[in-house]
């Protein structure tokens, strides 16, 4: 059942309405992810890292690729988003694991490492699974993303580090850069979704925009602590956003783009972001209790 607001924007022609609809779709990205990162640095640790990662920046990527590209690149490239998570999971482990690795590591020397096996695992995985969409379901596809996923975030928490806050503030540039980088991320994924290139398109919104500058922005604000500390429920906490693709290709075909978005937002937050903070809090106070 399609709601009369779908309906009608489904009967736009795309020559007129594309770039609005990329311009639209990356504005709001771009907004949200100056108001999440704010809530990151304020709470910080395991409210600031579930809070960063709840499903914001793939909501106007999802209606823009519907809206662009129809339900069947709609469901292709959501199906993909749990490995794209996994990959921006592993692209925040770097930040941990590297710095134990070498000692005294740079911020040049962080970013450098941390894109670089981002951009190699991007392209090993892009090839990897468009080869297994061509043998498995777009869902099927999906849920072994998200589970492993979970499993990573699960795996990477058990032994959870100190988490402190942020004692200084970040300053108004930064988070504009943060908005941009978010803006510019989404914007290219709606256009290579209207192109015909779902699997870009997904790898695109995705892309580690909203962590990577977080993680450089607490780095050289905070120091390396507190990045540390946020990046295993960070982890964790993206599962919301891979839930969220699973349930967006049925969702807004069924309930239009407006209420559709909230009905896989409010689902993604009770099925993962709500058992995520949970999980971690157990895991601090059993860390303490010991």
């Amino acid at each position: 059942m399609q709601s009369c607001i779908e309906a009608n924007i489904n009967t736009l022609p795309t020559g007129g309405q594309s770039m609005q609809t990329i311009i639209l779709s990356a504005l709001f990205a771009g907004f949200v992810a100056i108001l999440v990162t704010v809530a990151i640095e304020r709470w910080g640790g395991i409210v600031g890292g579930v809070l960063g990662t709840l499903p914001t920046t793939i909501v106007p990527a999802a209606m823009g690729m519907y809206v662009e590209a129809g339900q069947d690149d709609l469901a292709t490239s959501m199906s993909l988003i749990p490995f794209w998570m996994l990959l921006n999971a592993l692209f925040v482990a770097s930040w941990v694991v590297y710095p134990r690795m070498k000692k005294e590591t740079t911020l040049g020397q962080m970013i450098f490492v941390s894109l670089g096996f981002w951009t190699v695992l991007a392209v090993l995985m892009t090839i990897s699974l468009s080869e297994a969409l061509n043998h498995l379901s777009e869902t099927t596809v999906g849920i072994a993303g998200f589970v492993c996923l979970v499993s990573l975030g699960l795996w990477m928490t058990w032994i959870p580090v100190a988490a402190p806050k942020g004692k200084n503030p970040v300053t108004k540039i930064v988070l504009v850069m943060r908005g941009l980088a978010a803006a510019t991320a989404i914007g290219i994924a709606v256009q290579f979704s209207g192109m015909g290139m779902p699997i870009i398109a997904g790898l695109a919104s995705v892309f580690p925009a909203i962590f990577l500058t977080t993680m450089v922005a607490l780095w050289i604000s905070q120091g390396s602590d507190v990045p540390t500390g946020a990046a295993g429920p960070m982890m964790l906490g993206g599962s919301s956003v891979a839930m969220y693709s699973l349930i967006a290709p049925w969702a807004l075909p069924e309930y239009g783009i407006y209420a559709g978005s909230v009905i896989c937002w409010i689902i993604s937050v009770v099925l993962t972001s709500l058992p995520a903070y949970t999980w971690l809090s157990w895991r601090k106070m059993k860390l303490k209790s010991n």
